[in-house]
């Protein structure tokens, strides 16, 4: 099958890269985005995320002429879509309405001997729903769930799974699990990823690739939540629980994961919820370790009011009003300005909310505040917060902090929720 062009339905975090990647092998990749300013930016050979190296392959693809931007859909061979998938309010159900505005937009443009993978880590069973959508658009064509193999439009799943960071590499060296919603459709689409992964392709069926990617991630949220209980644990027993780690993983077996404030991202904060919702009975040990790692930025801001309680006690002439609390990190792993479902970013936004204080954001991956904190916090170089901060909060490991000496932190309260400094 000859892709000539290909469409990138969502220019974020996954879907920039993934265009990128696409254009470095010289084939034509129209980007889809509803952000106008990340459309311009891109066109102008610039990128509007942070991911090392992704700048150097953008400009490149779009000096060449293999890289082009918009805002409204065109035709091509094969549409990824990459939208977000988030939760319905404050409930944990799956949001699919960024799907089916996709699926919806891509509609129009579609011709037989199209393909269209679905991208976003979704809830089981989504991707026939797409399908559904596709299908009500466009009545002229046929689809897998009525003509399975003789359909004019091919369907399938390919999650991602690639690390921050690294996006660029994984894209490449990963294996990817490819599920289509006939053969033809996931050979179809083995096919078109063949043309930069050099990991294997395994095909399967869309529903098993959808809960293989949902699976992944509550693996590893099972794991931090345990990681996450030890500390509290640990911290009751007055035990040094990177210490107890770090030992207990000289277990030719053991090898437990680092604790932190909590979990987040667009994966492992939000992937274990589809599988709850739609297996509430039996996912009780994924629904637990949710709640232990959603719980953990409650006992880390318990923490903080004990650090400020302690600096008062020390410092009887003043009151709260005269502590300055840093918190040091926003995004929700080290080293990169993704913001999305982080646990820091939550810590710092109910300390704004308690805290009669001053309190400074230090976040060097980032130019400006959200929005919501804007108005309420101050972003601020290391130096200057650590010139300012009475108490000062590790919420991300970022490179920058790591490299701290003890003696810059000296004579300030100190909650290290990352065992940097307090190993």
């Amino acid at each position: 099958m000859q892709f000539n062009t290909i469409s990138i339905v969502g220019l974020g975090y996954i879907g920039l890269p993934t265009a990128a990647v696409f254009a470095s092998r010289k084939v034509k990749v129209i980007g889809v985005d509803v952000n106008q300013r990340a459309v311009d930016t891109i066109n102008r050979g610039e990128i509007h995320i942070v991911e090392p190296d992704l700048d150097v392959v953008v400009r490149t693809a779009v000096k060449e002429g293999y890289l082009r931007a918009t805002t409204v859909p065109e035709p091509a061979d094969a549409f990824l879509i990459a939208v977000p998938t988030p939760f319905k309010g404050d409930r944990h159900d799956p949001d699919l309405s960024y799907i089916e505005s996709a699926a919806k937009v891509v509609a129009p443009v579609l011709k037989k001997g199209d393909l269209v993978i679905l991208e976003s880590t979704s809830p089981v069973g989504a991707t026939e729903q797409m399908a559904e959508w596709l299908a009500e658009a466009r009545s002229d064509l046929t689809f897998p769930q009525t003509n399975g193999e003789e359909s004019d439009i091919r369907i399938a799943h390919c999650p991602e799974r690639v690390l921050p960071g690294q996006v660029l590499r994984e894209l490449v060296q990963n294996d990817r699990i490819i599920g289509g919603m006939t053969p033809k459709c996931s050979e179809a689409a083995r096919a078109l990823y063949k043309t930069f992964v050099e990991g294997e392709c395994v095909t399967t069926n869309a529903r098993t690739a959808e809960m293989c990617k949902l699976t992944e991630n509550s693996f590893r949220d099972v794991n931090i939540a345990f990681a996450n209980e030890l500390s509290i644990i640990c911290d009751k027993l007055d035990i040094s629980v990177w210490e107890l780690i770090r030992l207990a993983n000289r277990h030719p077996r053991v090898n437990i994961l680092q604790p932190g404030p909590g979990v987040g991202g667009h994966c492992i904060a939000v992937d274990p919820w589809f599988i709850v919702s739609k297996t509430p009975e039996q996912a009780r040990l994924i629904r637990t370790a949710r709640d232990v790692n959603d719980s953990k930025p409650e006992w880390v801001l318990n923490k903080v009011k004990l650090a400020v309680a302690e600096y008062l006690q020390a410092n009887t002439d003043k009151t709260a009003k005269d502590v300055t609390i840093a918190c040091f990190g926003l995004a929700f792993k080290p080293d990169i300005d993704d913001l999305r479902e982080s646990p820091a970013l939550n810590i710092t936004q109910q300390i704004v909310d308690i805290h009669p204080g001053p309190v400074l954001a230090v976040e060097p991956n980032i130019d400006e505040l959200p929005d919501t904190l804007a108005s309420k916090l101050s972003l601020r170089s290391i130096k200057a917060a650590l010139a300012a901060a009475d108490v000062i909060v590790l919420l991300v490991d970022h490179k920058p902090f790591r490299e701290l000496l003890p003696s810059e932190l000296e004579n300030r309260k100190v909650v290290d929720t990352r065992g940097v400094w307090c190993k």
